[in-house]
């Protein structure tokens, strides 16, 4: 094998030939042992320096059964040579084959690349092959350099103890019954819901309707995305209201966009039934949201939202009395959202259990193939589980997959742009289409493709559907210059990052078949709101930066933009088109005509936190309650099913006891050693301080440790950015492919810089987002998108941040509520605090500074005419200054010392009032921040602090939220001396709001003997 590099002597490859020695041996001889092998002692080092640099790799593999005939092979391949240009160039190829037990048979062909760059990392392949029966004792993965002789790795894969899953029940099959008629609802009013869509209700529906109508028992529907599932949920919320008892519904969606989505449309079927329900969303922001579900018939809201509100049950009646609980889309429990899905679910059934209420659960999902297990873990009964077959659609759909074997991205996906092309010529040259492509980016690029094959054929226009001059008018609100142009040929885009108003357009050109194509980034499936006639799905891969690799579309993902294709109305069939990778059409043609099955991701995500989380409310006190918990899960109905998935290798009770046992000794070890929880003589658990601020923040366990460990008593703003950036929960920031180039700009223009930057690093995106925030840099769209990500966790991070620092008693936890302020109005705490207000641009401020004004009080106080000449603005930006600045705190605080002899270790009590000057004409003022640059609805908060700035001492902290009026109790403790402290009372929204008074010097005196007189508490007023 030496004869493969280039300048090698050939006395050395002579006498190396010479030698059977074989080639594998090489590896673990040192230069000296290699040169007398060959006989040339000085030649030693050189032959071990090739002998390393030849590709080498190290292979693992794990096995996990998916359903009896297919399995899943997660493969980690560790490169072990040294890279050498001048040898191996920029990248180098490899074949992964997998072969049966006699080597006949190919079961999986790819190419796998090895890049320069990540020639250190280890490197994840997912690979899914057949299974056969009766099981085969192995198979081999072998993986073959493309031009080295020799090099090659094999790993036999041993199928010894394997336990396949249990056998899937069949379907439930569509009834061919009489359609039900709307006046089966039995109640003029909720009949007059649907009179102007529709006359009768579907197949599916009315197969359903008695267990949904007429009965309180839980149910699970499964059915194809588009075949009218939203109706069945709606007639347990009828159901629901028929009994007229008032109680409440929630209905869960999984993404927010769906949320709004479903709130719109409830808001304008229900308005006007039992003289209108209230449907509402949650914000995120507990105090908030219980207000909302105070006022609410209808909650509509994310499994996290839930999970937050329903963790306190014991303590909140109205999350007891629940009535009704919507799980939408519950397949996605097997998705990212899943185990929070799982948790919310479970807690619910767990305390129904425990309270002897009912919460009637009705789930709906797609078609899936282990529907029975789900349905027993919801608590429906067999009668009640309905799961009809991918198959069983309101409209007839054609497939067709389309396979393509070109490893290289981009050429695929110019590949497949000429098939997509001729598709929509041949099947549908007049019905809408909608295309589905991967990410923002590839939404332009193929919307090109598409228009130049338009041009090739002469007809530049056969997407257009009516006159230009008609389209006009719309196409002048557009702020989007290139889709513009688009649009003018028929072809519309939509993707996450795009401007609601633009969306809004696109939506109703394409609904009214002005356009005729619509193409769509694969993360708006969940959220478009238009229906066609047939879907193509271009390739089904996309990147993913952490692990620098594509990867496939979640399944459901893929159904859910099938889904698409359905217009009961309007056709008689659909069309679907799959474009996919050679090895992935056996896959795809499998679970598009059998359904899902799904796997809990509990164990591995998310079950730190679940126990942490109960913990703290204390209903899990010891760790048999624990094993309790999880044996409400849907883990726990699959881990019998399909043991080996969960890495359990045998079913007997005892196998798996002991298998749960350790799971919760480890979790429970796990949160003890980063001081989150205390375990008593092994069996009792309580909440520490750590778990505490983890659970109410709804944090991770490792981010509340990492606060613990990086954050010291003079930690500054540029040490604190970077903690809050490395936080957990920012790891799922995608990063895209070649974005580096456009991070090393941004990184030029902002002021903190890093020792080591890492361009392809969640956490340093983090990190450069938030200071392109607080400099209002002007972003590209996904990355303004991705900035939105940041913005709605950083708050409650930084609200953890305060809590751990404060618990420490150092006084810098000011420094995080100054990040705070800063994230909301987006600017530096060193700039002025002008700059907050709407329309304030450099400019004004420098006017402003030379006539002496500094803050938004002297703006206040000016006179009209004074203040009209400064500013020289229209009359609208005034209104959006006047706005601002009415709304902007004034608070009076006054404090009184309570009177006595002060010695040490004695508490001290200090009353604090605050006022705040409402406006009198609007009462219901709702305190929410102007802060025009923060995506979401801030409420202002305000924390009120008594520290000593000398040895820099917090000595006790309280966070208010201030209506009218407030007065607020603090106790603290003082060691013996003379104190000089300080009273903060910090907002969490505004910059310059805040107020430090100084108190006058108190002098303490020791414990034992109390003999000092001096009494200071003179009030005073600032």
């Amino acid at each position: 094998p030496l004869r493969q590099f280039k300048g090698v002597p050939q006395e050395v490859i002579r006498k190396a030939e010479g030698k059977q020695f074989p080639w594998y041996r090489y590896f673990d001889l040192t230069p000296p042992e290699l040169g007398e092998l060959i006989g040339i002692p000085n030649a030693g080092r050189l032959v071990h320096r090739l002998v390393h640099n030849f590709p080498n790799l190290q292979l693992q593999a794990q096995v996990q059964p998916i359903t009896r005939s297919l399995i899943r092979i997660d493969l980690t391949i560790t490169p072990d040579f040294q890279w050498d240009e001048k040898i191996h160039g920029a990248a180098e190829t490899f074949h992964i084959l997998v072969e049966d037990v006699d080597g006949e048979i190919v079961l999986f062909h790819d190419l796998f690349v090895l890049r320069q760059r990540y020639t250190g990392d280890e490197h994840n392949v997912t690979i899914t092959v057949p299974m056969f029966e009766p099981v085969p004792p192995n198979y081999y993965i072998s993986v073959v350099s493309d031009r080295w002789l020799h090099a090659e790795t094999r790993l036999p894969i041993s199928f010894k103890h394997l336990i396949l899953p249990e056998k899937f029940p069949p379907p439930t099959p569509l009834l061919d019954l009489q359609p039900l008629p709307l006046s089966a609802l039995h109640n003029t009013e909720f009949e007059k819901i649907y009179s102007s869509t529709i006359k009768t209700f579907n197949k599916i529906q009315t197969q359903v309707f008695q267990a949904l109508y007429t009965s309180d028992e839980n149910v699970f529907i499964g059915a194809p995305t588009g075949s009218g599932k939203t109706i069945c949920a709606e007639f347990a919320l009828l159901r629901l209201w028929s009994k007229r008892d008032g109680s409440r519904a929630v209905c869960i969606e999984p993404y927010q966009e769906m949320v709004d989505q479903r709130v719109e449309e409830w808001r304008r079927k229900f308005c006007n039934v039992q003289g209108g329900k209230e449907i509402l969303s949650l914000t995120g922001e507990s105090s908030a949201d219980l207000r909302q579900l105070e006022k609410g018939d209808v909650i509509v809201c994310t499994p996290t939202q839930w999970d937050v509100l329903s963790r306190r049950w014991r303590q909140r009646k109205n999350v007891q009395t629940i009535a009704l609980l919507i799980a939408d889309e519950i397949q996605l429990v097997g998705g990212e959202v899943g185990p929070t899905y799982e948790v919310i679910i479970s807690r619910t059934r767990y305390a129904c259990e425990q309270t002897k209420t009912k919460t009637r659960i009705v789930a709906c999902g797609v078609s899936l193939a282990n529907a029975r297990d789900l349905g027993e873990w919801i608590g429906a009964p067999s009668h009640a589980i309905f799961n009809f077959s991918p198959g069983s659609r309101p409209l007839d759909m054609d497939i067709h997959l389309q396979s393509f074997s070109i490893p290289h991205f981009p050429s695929l996906m110019i590949a497949m742009s000429k098939p997509a092309y001729l598709a929509i010529v041949e099947y549908a040259s007049t019905k809408p289409i909608i295309i589905f492509v991967s990410s923002r980016k590839q939404c332009r690029l193929t919307v090109d493709d598409l228009l130049m094959h338009c041009a090739a054929d002469e007809n530049p226009d056969r997407l257009l559907n009516i006159e230009v001059e008609d389209l006009q008018p719309h196409l002048d609100h557009i702020s989007d210059k290139g889709l513009v142009e688009c649009l003018k040929h028929g072809v519309g885009y939509y993707h996450e990052a795009m401007d609601k108003q633009d969306k809004r357009i696109v939506e109703r050109l394409f609904q009214s078949g002005a356009i005729q194509v619509l193409v769509a980034s694969k993360d708006t499936a969940w959220s478009l709101p238009v229906a066609s006639y047939m879907v193509i799905i271009m390739g089904v891969q996309y990147y993913e930066g952490k692990e620098h690799r594509y990867v496939d579309y979640p399944v459901m993902d893929v159904l859910q933009m099938m889904g698409r294709a359905c217009r009961p109305m309007e056709d008689e069939r659909s069309r679907c088109v799959l474009m996919c990778q050679q090895t992935r059409k056996d896959f795809y043609k499998k679970f598009l005509a059998e359904g899902l099955p799904i796997e809990s991701h509990l164990p591995t995500h998310l079950i730190h936190d679940f126990f942490l989380a109960e913990i703290a409310v204390k209903t899990i006190e010891n760790k048999q309650e624990a094993l309790d918990i999880l044996t409400w899960t849907y883990f726990y109905r699959r881990l019998t099913q399909n043991p080996n998935y969960y890495n359990l290798h045998n079913v007997t009770h005892d196998h798996l006891s002991d298998h749960l046992s350790e799971l919760v000794e480890n979790t429970l070890q796990e949160l003890a050693n980063s001081k989150c929880i205390a375990i008593e003589d092994e069996m009792d658990v309580s909440a520490l301080n750590l778990g505490m601020i983890a659970a109410y923040y709804n944090i991770s366990y490792v981010t509340v440790e990492v606060y613990t460990l990086s954050l010291k008593e003079r930690t500054k703003l540029k040490g604190l950015l970077e903690v809050v950036s490395t936080s957990a929960e920012f790891e799922s920031i995608p990063i895209r492919r070649h974005e580096d180039v456009l991070l090393r700009r941004i990184y030029d223009r902002v002021p903190v810089k890093l020792d080591k930057p890492d361009f392809e690093a969640p956490n340093f995106k983090t990190f450069l987002l938030l200071q392109a925030h607080f400099s209002r840099i002007q972003l590209p769209a996904d990355l303004v998108a991705d900035q939105v990500l940041v913005l709605e966790k950083i708050l409650n991070l930084l609200s953890a941040c305060v809590d751990v620092m404060s618990s420490n008693a150092w006084l810098n936890a000011l420094g995080a509520m100054d990040l705070s302020q800063m994230c909301v109005q987006a600017m530096w705490e060193t700039d002025s605090p002008l700059k907050q207000i709407p329309h304030f641009d450099p400019e004004v401020i420098k006017r402003c500074k030379e006539a002496g004004i500094e803050s938004v009080y002297d703006i206040m106080e000016m006179e009209d005419s004074n203040r009209n000449q400064l500013l020289q603005m229209d009359a609208r930006q005034m209104r959006d200054v006047a706005t601002f600045v009415n709304s902007y705190p004034t608070l009076d605080v006054s404090y009184e010392l309570v009177k006595g002899d002060y010695t040490a270790g004695v508490p001290i009590t200090m009353l604090v009032s605050l006022a705040r000057d409402a406006d009198e004409d609007n009462p219901d003022d709702d305190q929410s921040a102007v802060a025009p640059f923060y995506p979401r609805k801030k409420m202002a908060n305000w924390w009120v602090v008594i520290g000593e700035p000398s040895n820099r001492q917090l000595h006790v902290i309280k966070r208010v939220t201030i209506s009218k009026s407030l007065s607020v109790k603090l106790e603290f403790t003082l060691p013996k001396g003379m104190h000089g402290l300080k009273l903060y009372v910090i907002c969490d929204s505004y910059v310059g709001a805040d107020h430090d008074l100084s108190i006058d010097p108190i002098e303490v005196a020791e414990g034992e003997e109390s003999d000092s007189d001096e009494d200071d508490s003179d009030e005073m007023e600032e």
